[in-house]
């Protein structure tokens, strides 16, 4: 059964302009070289307006645990990771299954 990562990164107030850079010039690159995962990149436009939230889903917990791993082994994801942080307050992750009626992404 696939399941489905939900990440919200909250972004310190000011740094968002920064962050989208960062993200197109090392961030989507590292990540494009890994197994493709990702169903989408959002970024709030009302509301949470300091909000990254994307979605990932995966075949199962055995193919999320292997893709991160994956990820976190390389050497330009990290580099990317260590400029980011800090310009992040929080990072909350859900772990979700796709309901049993409706469209399934």
């Amino acid at each position: 059964m696939a399941i489905y990562e939900l990440r919200t990164y909250t972004v310190v107030v000011g740094k968002m302009a920064e962050i989208v850079e960062l993200y197109k010039k090392a961030g989507w690159p590292a990540l494009s070289k890994h197994p493709n995962k990702l169903a989408g990149y959002f970024i709030g436009d009302v509301g949470a307006l300091n909000q990254i939230v994307h979605l990932w889903k995966f075949d199962d917990d055995a193919d999320r645990r292997a893709f991160w791993a994956g990820v976190y082994r390389d050497a330009d994801f990290m580099a990317f990771a260590g400029h980011l942080r800090p310009l992040l307050q929080k990072q909350e992750n859900q772990l979700m299954t796709a309901a049993p009626w409706g469209p399934q992404v």
